[in-house]
């Protein structure tokens, strides 16, 4: 039989989660209100106060949630490399970066709500290129995919995620989802179609298995 010592602890597990939920929920709300008015206005132009008028809270309030404004991009950047972390991760041995990649391109959810999550992230990984502050947080984003990355190459080659050829191809992917991220978003923005674009997929698996020197990007054994 359960306690009531129990039911609090799990009571209070339940009520921590939802906090935190909460949290984040808010937390991302801003960001994208951030991103909104960065990209409309430009970073310098845009005040704390205008992005907490945006959501609806005080200024005080917002600096609960963010250290200075160009901070509030961050949960823009997490969310979007948590999901690049989950791809790597589900990743089967038996199949190749490319495939494994088509596959998640052609189930992802098509939805207003996504799309609109998708051109911030783009606007906001354009923009990071000429806003050095924004750029720190966009290449935070990216060290831990490499360090993710680490974990999943060593996985497939079966050797410690320290060992030095490892890390070096894990860098080498992160730098080359890095620069093609970078690349697509800059000619979506200034109107690109698709056509014109490739398929950034096929090129994403190419330039890996490129930069690792073809060890990395075709299936292993299982």
């Amino acid at each position: 039989m359960r306690s009531d010592g129990d039911s609090n602890t799990m009571n209070d597990l339940k009520s921590g989660a939802m906090r935190e939920k909460r949290y984040q929920r808010i937390r991302l709300e801003i960001s994208r209100e951030a991103a909104r008015l960065f990209w409309e206005q430009g970073v310098a132009a845009t005040s704390g106060e205008q992005i907490a008028n945006a959501v609806g809270i005080s200024v005080r309030t917002l600096w609960r949630y963010f250290r200075n404004k160009e901070s509030c991009v961050e949960p823009l950047f997490a969310q979007d490399v948590e999901e690049c972390v989950e791809v790597l991760r589900r990743w089967p041995r038996e199949v190749s970066l490319e495939d494994h990649l088509v596959e998640w391109a052609t189930n992802r959810p098509k939805n207003p709500d996504q799309q609109s999550y998708d051109d911030a992230v783009i606007k906001m990984t354009v923009l990071a290129k000429k806003e050095p502050d924004l750029r720190a947080a966009w290449l935070m984003t990216h060290d831990r995919i490499e360090r993710e990355l680490a974990e999943i190459i060593a996985d497939r080659l079966r050797r410690p995620a320290d060992d030095i050829e490892v890390r070096l191809h894990a860098a080498t992917a992160t730098a080359v989802l890095r620069v093609i991220s970078e690349d697509v978003s800059a000619a979506l923005m200034t109107g690109a179609d698709g056509a014109s674009i490739g398929n950034p997929i096929k090129h994403i698996a190419y330039a890996v298995r490129v930069a690792t020197g073809g060890t990395v990007g075709d299936p292993v054994d299982p």
